[in-house]
C-alpha cells in the first residue's frame, strides 16, 4: 500500500505526532510536512514540503492550484490527513481521493497527551501499536560533555527570564561548558542557530543536559535522548509536556512563569546530571 501522511503544524506539533504516523506506515510511505519539519521525519521514503506540493493552495477561493498537487495525490492508495480538517472547501476538493482527515491539536478541554490522542487517531485509521514516545532516529554521536540553554519559545508568556537563564548558565559555567541555542528570528548574541533541524538534532544530542521553556526545542531535546529540564508555564504539560525517560519537568505555581524560583530550575538541573 502507499501511503500518504499530511501534518501541518510546528515543530514540537510534529514532533508529538511522530509516533502516530510511524504507527500508520505503508509498504511506501511519503509524509508532507511544514518546511522546516522535513529533517526531522526519518522513517518515511520521501518527506517533502507543503508548500512544494501545492496542497497549501487547495480550496483556496479564486486559486487554481497546480495540476501537479492532484497527480501526486492519484499516485496514493491512502491519505491520512491532519491538514484541512476544518476546511470544508478543502475537504471538497479532495472528496474523489481516499482521504481520512483528523484534528490536527487536541480540543482545548482534553487532558489526554497529545502524543496519546494523535495515536488513537491513528488506531482509528488501523495503525499498529507503538510506544507513545517521541524518538528521533540519529546516529551515534561524541559525547560534547557541554549544557544547552534555550530560552526562548512561541509566546513570551513561555518564557522563563532571561536573567534566571543566566543565572543557572554561571551555575552551569562552574562545572562545564554552556551553549546557548536560539532561532532564526530570536535575539541573542552568541547563541548557535542551526537551519536544519536534523543538525540541530544530533548537536543537542551530543549535550550533558539541556534546559528550556515549552517549545519545539525542547520536545526535540527530549526526543533524541539527552537529559533535559523543561519549564512549563500557562501551557498544561499533562497534555503537551516532553515524554521520555531522562526529561524532568516542573510547572510555574498557577502556571505563571515568572513565579518560578531559580532554586526550583537548578534543583531538576541537578537531578538529570
Amino acid at each position: 500500500m502507499r501511503r500518504l501522511l499530511i501534518r501541518p503544524g510546528a515543530i514540537g506539533d510534529c514532533i508529538l505526532c511522530l509516533p502516530a504516523m510511524e504507527s500508520l506506515r505503508g509498504d511506501y510511505t511519503e509524509v508532507w510536512v511544514a518546511g522546516q519539519n522535513v529533517p526531522l521525519v526519518r522513517f518515511a521514503e520521501r518527506v517533502r514540503s507543503l508548500s512544494s506540493t501545492g496542497i497549501d493552495l487547495v480550496g483556496l477561493e479564486g486559486v487554481a492550484p497546480p495540476a501537479r498537487t492532484f497527480e501526486l495525490l492519484r499516485g496514493f492508495d491512502s491519505i491520512i490527513s491532519w491538514y484541512g480538517y476544518r476546511r470544508p472547501e478543502f475537504r471538497a476538493a479532495l472528496e474523489g481521493f481516499n482521504v481520512r482527515f483528523f484534528p490536527a491539536l487536541p480540543p482545548p478541554e482534553s487532558r489526554e497527551h497529545a502524543a496519546d490522542f494523535f495515536l488513537s487517531q491513528a488506531r482509528e485509521a488501523g495503525g499498529r501499536a507503538v510506544e507513545p514516545v517521541p524518538r528521533m532516529d540519529c546516529p551515534p554521536v561524541e559525547p560534547g560533555g557541554y549544557a544547552v540553554i534555550h530560552p526562548f519559545s512561541g509566546s513570551p508568556k513561555k518564557n522563563w527570564p532571561l536573567e534566571r537563564f543566566r543565572e543557572l548558565a554561571g551555575w552551569l559555567s562552574a562545572r562545564m561548558p554552556v551553549k546557548w541555542c536560539a532561532g532564526p528570528e530570536e535575539v541573542l548574541e552568541g547563541a548557535a542557530r542551526m537551519d536544519n533541524l536534523f543538525d540541530l538534532a544530533l548537536w543537542l544530542k551530543a549535550a550533558r543536559v539541556y534546559v528550556g521553556n515549552d517549545s519545539g526545542i525542547t520536545h526535540l531535546a527530549a526526543a533524541v535522548g539527552v537529559p533535559a529540564v523543561a519549564i512549563f508555564g500557562p501551557t498544561d504539560p499533562e497534555v503537551w509536556g516532553p515524554r521520555g525517560r531522562r526529561v524532568r519537568i516542573i510547572r510555574a505555581p498557577g502556571g505563571v512563569i515568572g513565579s518560578l524560583s531559580f532554586q526550583t530550575v537548578l534543583k531538576a538541573v541537578e537531578s538529570v546530571l
